[in-house]
Parts: structure tokens; C-alpha cells; sequence
């Protein structure tokens, strides 16, 4: 049994899920993105403690390393990681990005996927994938206005997706274009993570940092 424990706390809405290649998916949520860090480790034992497991019974732990808020970012990682160390097994990394082009692939068949994170202003972070994931243009953080189209193709379907895809709206629809209201979650993210467990794909624990694309902005050092 691969017992698997997920975390995303990059986005708005953080989710843990708990799966297992025996069936088990078992996903808790929390809305309050402030108080993301107070939710997690609570959550983490409560969850473990509903479906009759400890700690010691999981196999790895994954999670999303970004780009996403910055916050939660260290918030997820680093509990992600102590939980490896403290039990010796294996870190899963997974992109938000990419967890987030998962959600909402299979909703347009043969549509390339921009998923999109709401980056403060008018700047997002994203990247386009294909229907199998693999990266057409790599993440970034892009200032969304009326040149944006000049990184897609403009008679190819494309789905957007994400808060960040509100601010696109005003200036980019074409009759190949679909928004979709779909919010990726830990149960996306665990899907990932199987397959990265099974070809053991297993982020450094020494080395592995969030996916920050850009540094965080202080105004009280400026």
C-alpha cells in the first residue's frame, strides 16, 4: 500500500488528501488563506486519525512548490519536508501550474491549457501545457494587457484557468477560447503525485525550494 500524503497550500483554498492505490482518497479544505500555517498541522493529524492511520504508516509526502503565495509556499514546503526527515521517506514536487492544467484538461478535449495565478496588479503567474502536461511555454510572471495573445497561438483551442484568467477576460476572447471555473485542489495534486511515486521522481530534501518566479516585494525595506 502507497499511502501518500498531499499538500497544497500555494493557492487561495488549501486542501490536504491522504490517497492510496487501494482506493482510499480522502481530501480536507480550508478557505481561510491566512491562516493556512495554523490549519495544516492540526488538519494533517486529524485526517490521519479519521481513516485509522499515523504517521509512520506513509509512504511520501507531496507537494505543491509554486509559484503561488508566498506564504503558503514556505508554509506547505516546510512541513512537507520536516514530515519526510522526521520519518525518512521520500519528497514529491509537484508545480502549481502544472497541478492546475491537470484539473482542467479533460474539459476541452485537444485544448492546450494556461493556467493562470493571480500575481497582485495586473501581473500573473503562468505557463501553457499541452493535453499531456508537458510545458509549451514555461512558467513566468507576465503583465496581462492587450500584447498577452502574442504568446498563444491564435487559432488553437485554449483553456484558461485560475484566478489570475479574471484579468485576461477584458482582452483576450476568440471563438477558441474557453475560461473555466475549475479550482485545482490536494486531490489533483495526489493524482501527480502518484505517478511521480511510481517512477520515483522524488524532489531533493536538502535542496528542493518553492517556485518563487520572482522575489517577494517588501515596501517597509524600500
Amino acid at each position: 500500500m502507497s499511502l501518500i500524503l498531499n499538500i497544497e497550500t500555494s493557492i487561495s483554498t488549501a486542501s490536504i488528501c491522504l490517497k492510496n492505490n487501494e482506493g482510499l482518497e480522502d481530501m480536507l479544505v480550508n478557505n481561510n488563506q491566512k491562516d493556512h500555517a495554523g490549519w495544516l498541522h492540526e488538519t494533517i493529524d486529524s485526517l490521519l486519525k479519521k481513516n485509522n492511520f499515523s504517521p509512520t504508516d506513509l509512504k511520501a509526502v507531496a507537494v505543491s512548490i509554486g509559484p503561488g503565495s508566498y506564504t503558503g509556499l514556505r508554509v506547505g514546503l516546510a512541513s512537507a519536508k520536516g514530515l519526510c526527515y522526521a520519518l525518512n521517506i521520500p519528497l514529491i514536487a509537484i508545480g502549481t501550474l502544472k497541478m492546475m492544467a491537470f484539473a482542467v484538461k479533460d474539459e476541452v478535449p485537444d485544448a492546450v491549457i494556461c493556467p493562470m495565478i493571480d500575481a497582485r496588479r495586473m501581473e500573473v503567474f503562468t505557463a501553457v501545457y499541452d493535453q499531456l502536461l508537458i510545458e509549451k511555454i514555461a512558467p513566468k510572471a507576465v503583465i496581462v494587457d492587450e500584447n498577452f495573445s502574442q504568446l498563444l497561438g491564435s487559432n488553437e483551442k485554449i483553456i484558461f484557468c485560475g484566478n489570475g484568467s479574471k484579468k485576461l477576460q477584458a482582452y483576450y476572447t476568440n471563438p477558441f477560447t474557453t475560461y473555466s471555473n475549475t479550482v485545482a485542489n490536494a486531490a489533483h495534486l495526489a493524482n501527480l503525485a502518484a505517478i511521480s511515486f511510481h517512477k520515483n521522481d522524488f524532489a531533493d530534501l536538502a535542496y528542493t525550494e518553492p517556485l518563487y518566479i520572482k522575489e517577494f516585494y517588501n515596501p517597509a525595506t524600500r
